[in-house]
């Protein structure tokens, strides 16, 4: 149906009317495929009169270009309406517009329209355009309309080609990207940079997901989303947008990872940034963390497994611990040295005080079981060795019961039976000696003096006949043939010196302090500062000061430490004194800021007059105790003079 009240309207011919009824009755498919244009003016007149379409149409009054169609759609709006569109190239024209006409696959023209006059001017007229000229047609039923049109010969619109750049996944970059909610409203600076009116923002983090977007500012007023974004249709999943500027998101690429079917205002919508900045400094780490992207958004360098989350290895600790209990050798086994030489982490078994610090496992493997109460603090001693032989303990056998661990046991006496002497004794006298059956037994003069010998013997005359009988005797305890060697402990419990620590020179080090060598000092005590002889301890500033006080006013005091000799300076205003007549005197007392812990030893006192020093004006002591002093004034002038101020000043301990 036609609005006869219209100017300009589009109708289907007698031909199209007939095809589409058919198309509706029978199902079959109806092809609209070309558009013309005409001028309607056949006889080249100046100003032809505006053509108006008829049904009887077979084809148009001045038709000057056929082309296959660029669009053939349903109208978004009336799905009674079928909206055909051609484009004309800038290159083609020169004629004037005031017809349109469809054509089927049959070549029927189906519809036909008038429109506005339009010139279409030529590009080498010196003005050319790009010209779109589009048809709404009227049907009965859309739906056996074929629509369909040739890709080959489709040309573009400007606002098709805005309309689908709004709903393709890459949208226009924006200003700045948020890295919390904000009001969307007003002028405001997000990640750092100021907004201005129109600047393009991605909005992501809004406590209500659905507002998440992207938007134009809008200076004193809400925000609006961006031409681009502001529809379900062009909101998709995989949405992309660069972001230009930003302390956080600057140079960065965020996509919309929302995935099911968005309608905008509704759908909670993600965002997640697809490259840019991770916050991760420039340079080489061991240990990194990707995100779901292969950025690297953290990065260490750990030193230890568990820094690398390693959970099925031993660690340093762990490996050192197994191979010092694993080790034939713990810390405290003794072992014998054929030559002397000590090998690194060892001591020689000498009875010596050694540092805690440069043997922390020695010392506490022996504890204080050796030390003998002289030994500096810090320090432990080792058992003695030298000279002696080892003994297993009895541990509760009975055999050398009551001895305890590391205890020291002297030779035991043992008893033996010595046969007759060999030969006789001729007479006492020794003129003919038999040989003695001890000799060569290892005894001294020492140990066979300490025991009794025990013998009986039979004498004739003056002879020694023999000995009749034999007891047992006792002497000292028996030394074996042997080979002296150098018992040493092991001090580490590192299988080997473990190279950053130089056992040799901790033992050094452990030593005592001199001016000539470095070591270990102590710290003196408060009474070996305040003696001053000790040459061999440190003092510490503490102890230095100790005793030391001043008092710096007008009466006041210095006293010094007693390592100082504890000396004490001390002196009193006592301010002014009434005025002396002539030939008189006045005393006045002052008390120390101190009392003198021994007495004061060289007082004296001065005195000032009125407006200046006085002559004639003597100021002398006339007593003296531990916590004041008498100050005496007296005035030889002719005339009464008065003292400003006395003055009282001595040294004293």
């Amino acid at each position: 149906m036609v609005d006869q009240t219209s100017q300009f309207y589009a109708i289907l011919t007698k031909v199209g009317a007939a095809k589409q009824a058919n198309a509706d009755a029978l199902g079959i498919p109806w092809k609209i495929t070309q558009m013309a244009v005409g001028d309607a003016n056949p006889g080249g007149l100046d100003n032809p009169p505006l053509p108006m379409p008829d049904a009887s149409w077979t084809s148009l009054l001045g038709e000057w270009r056929r082309a296959p169609l660029n669009q053939l759609k349903v109208d978004e709006r009336d799905s009674a309406v079928i909206v055909a569109e051609q484009v004309i190239p800038a290159e083609i024209g020169g004629r004037w517009i005031r017809e349109v006409g469809l054509y089927d696959a049959d070549g029927d023209l189906v519809a036909v329209a008038n429109c506005a006059p339009t010139y279409k001017p030529l590009l080498s007229q010196g003005s050319g355009r790009t010209q779109v000229v589009r048809m709404n047609l009227v049907v009965s039923s859309s739906s056996n309309v074929v629509l369909k049109i040739d890709p080959s010969v489709v040309l573009a619109t400007r606002e098709w080609v805005a309309e689908e750049l709004a709903r393709q996944d890459f949208k226009h970059s924006v200003l700045a990207a948020t890295t919390a909610a904000i009001t969307l409203s007003g002028l405001q600076t997000v990640d750092g940079v100021a907004l201005a009116a129109g600047a393009r923002v991605l909005v992501k983090n809004q406590a209500a997901a659905k507002d998440n977007g992207l938007y134009l500012v809008v200076a004193g007023g809400a925000w609006t989303r961006c031409p681009d974004a502001d529809t379900s249709a062009k909101v998709t999943p995989g949405l992309l947008v660069l972001v230009e500027r930003g302390t956080a998101n600057g140079d960065s690429c965020w996509q919309l990872i929302t995935d099911a079917t968005i309608t905008l205002g509704v759908t909670a919508l993600a965002f997640e940034m697809a490259f840019g900045r991770s916050g991760v400094a420039a340079g080489t780490y061991r240990s990194v963390k990707v995100d779901t992207y292969g950025r690297v958004v953290a990065a260490t360098n750990p030193t230890t497994l568990t820094g690398y989350g390693i959970t099925d290895a031993y660690t340093k600790t762990q490996v050192e611990a197994m191979i010092a209990e694993a080790s034939a050798m713990p810390v405290g086994f003794m072992a014998a040295l054929p030559v002397n030489k000590i090998p690194p982490g060892w001591l020689e078994v000498d009875g010596s005080a050694k540092s805690i610090a440069a043997y922390p496992d020695l010392a506490a493997f022996l504890g204080g079981a050796f030390n003998n109460g002289t030994e500096p603090a810090g320090y432990f001693r080792l058992p003695e060795s030298r000279g002696e032989f080892l003994r297993g303990w009895d541990h509760g056998r009975g055999i050398d019961a009551g001895r305890e661990l590391g205890s020291w046991q002297k030779g035991s006496v043992h008893s033996f039976d010595i046969g007759p002497a060999v030969g006789s004794v001729a007479d006492r006298s020794g003129a003919t000696t038999a040989t003695d059956a001890r000799s060569g037994l290892g005894y001294d003069a020492g140990e066979r003096a300490d025991y009794t010998l025990a013998q009986t013997v039979s004498v004739a005359g003056s002879n020694v006949t023999g000995i009749t009988d034999t007891s047992e005797i006792a002497w000292g305890a028996t030394r074996p043939r042997n080979v002296a060697v150098m018992l040493c402990i092991k001090a580490w419990n590192a299988p080997i010196n473990q190279g950053n620590i130089d056992i040799a020179a901790l033992a050094v080090l452990a030593g005592q302090a001199t001016e000539a060598n470095l070591g270990t000092a102590r710290i003196a005590t408060q009474v070996q500062v305040n003696t001053g002889t000790d040459d061999a301890t440190i003092v510490t500033p503490k102890k230095m000061r100790n005793g030391f006080s001043v008092l710096l006013e007008a009466t006041g005091y210095i006293a010094l430490p007693s390592w100082l000799g504890g000396w004490i300076l001390q002196w009193v205003n006592g301010g002014s004194m009434s005025s002396i007549a002539s030939g008189g005197s006045s005393a006045k007392t002052l008390t120390w800021p101190l009392a003198w812990p021994a007495g004061p030893l060289v007082p004296w006192v001065t005195c000032t007059g009125a407006t200046s020093n006085e002559v004639g004006m003597v100021a002398t002591t006339s007593g003296m105790t531990a916590s004041s002093i008498v100050a005496s004034v007296y005035n030889s002038t002719a005339s009464a003079k008065s003292v400003q101020s006395v003055i009282a000043f001595c040294i004293g301990r």
